[in-house]
């Protein structure tokens, strides 16, 4: 296995991760030890101020369970433009093959819920007549697309 990390690309990297930690029940990843602040530690090893943006640098998100990846928000001045080419599923509906669908329409809506009220925003629904899916397409703050199944 190979160790990543995954980067989005923002204008507000401190309100990403908080949004982001919500959406995926993460926590913010806390400075290393020694350090009371990112921003603390980012000028301990040179980083220069003009580059830290702005609040303490909480721009990244764990896991606390360990087992995800770990979500870096980092600042870009161009702002979102087109559509993303890679989007996050937040599976919360459960198995197709043990999990009826109306089951799994109450559990995405409850957390659809939970997502518009942290900050997000809905755009459609995905399902059809027939076809054994549910989901709902969302906007994170600043307009990045994931979907909820």
């Amino acid at each position: 296995m190979v160790a990543f990390q995954l980067t989005i690309d923002c204008a507000d990297p401190e309100g990403q991760a908080h949004f982001w930690a919500t959406a995926l029940r993460y926590r913010v990843e806390e400075a290393p030890d020694g350090f009371p602040t990112w921003r603390e530690y980012w000028l301990s090893v040179g980083v220069p101020e003009e580059e830290l943006g702005k609040g303490d640098c909480s721009d990244s998100v764990v896991d606390p369970e360990g087992g995800g990846p770990r979500i870096w928000f980092q600042q870009v001045p161009e702002g979102k433009v087109v559509k993303n080419r890679l989007h996050l599923d937040v599976m919360v509906g459960g198995d197709r093959a043990e999990v009826p669908l109306e089951t799994r329409r109450e559990r995405v809506e409850a957390e659809v819920g939970r997502l518009v009220a942290a900050g997000a925003s809905r755009l459609r629904v995905l399902s059809e007549p027939g076809l054994d899916h549910y989901g709902v397409v969302m906007q994170d703050p600043e307009g990045n697309e994931f979907c909820v199944a």
